[in-house]
């Protein structure tokens, strides 16, 4: 394809999209030219290949194929209804990958939606670290300040140490040290630094329960 043909499809693409309860979709009608079909039979058939794969994929298809409803013009100003598919960009991407490859409008879809794609599953990716970053940094907020209020009793750094280990027991049914070696952490290194984000805020909640009750 040419340059300013995948710019042209690349604005089209971009101006079919639309918003449905807060998700950016396609609407089927609207795609299937895009796409180089022009009759909705010989497109559904290929759209039922992507809910197959869909559905293989252990995904709900209905969160990404639903049945909705299309106004268009029929003739002296007349409207009427027609079957539609509000198509999310996940649905989009495997349509691309089950249509009729030597169609170049499918060899753009295959790559605009599998970039686009790929581009959500990174910002998702990057979230999730970044929740996970700060846990991280409520935990170690957290055990300082009960730190303090187990040596204001008299408990040492090696007691407290002590105390951790019982706490990582009663969390994960494994000591601390066997916890680092599950997890692959070094010895010198915290545990929780290698922890999950749901293990991160565990300890977190535990670490303020003790310091209420202590």
């Amino acid at each position: 394809m040419k340059t300013d043909d995948i710019k042209a499809l690349f604005a089209r693409f971009e101006q079919a999209a639309f918003n449905c309860d807060g998700v950016e979709c396609w609407s089927a009608r609207d795609l299937m030219p895009l796409l180089g079909y022009t009759k909705w039979e010989n497109f559904m058939k290929v759209i039922d290949k992507a809910k197959e794969a869909c559905r293989l994929a252990d995904m709900e298809i209905a969160d990404h194929f639903p049945d909705v409803r299309k106004v268009i013009e029929a003739g002296k100003g007349a409207q009427h209804a027609i079957i539609d598919i509000a198509l999310t960009r996940y649905a989009c991407y495997l349509i691309g990958q089950n249509g009729d490859p030597r169609k170049p409008e499918i060899a753009f879809a295959q790559n605009y939606f599998a970039v686009q794609t790929r581009r959500a599953e990174l910002v998702e990716l990057r979230l999730l670290e970044y929740e996970r970053v700060q846990a991280r940094e409520k935990l170690s907020t957290t055990e300082k300040q009960l730190s303090g209020i187990v040596y204001q009793r008299g408990v040492d750094g090696q007691g407290f140490a002590i105390m951790r280990s019982k706490g990582d027991q009663a969390l994960f049914k494994l000591s601390t040290q066997m916890l680092k070696r599950k997890m692959g952490a070094p010895d010198k290194r915290p545990v929780a630094d290698f922890l999950p984000t749901i293990g991160i805020k565990a300890k977190d909640f535990a670490a303020e329960m003790t310091s209420v009750n202590v």
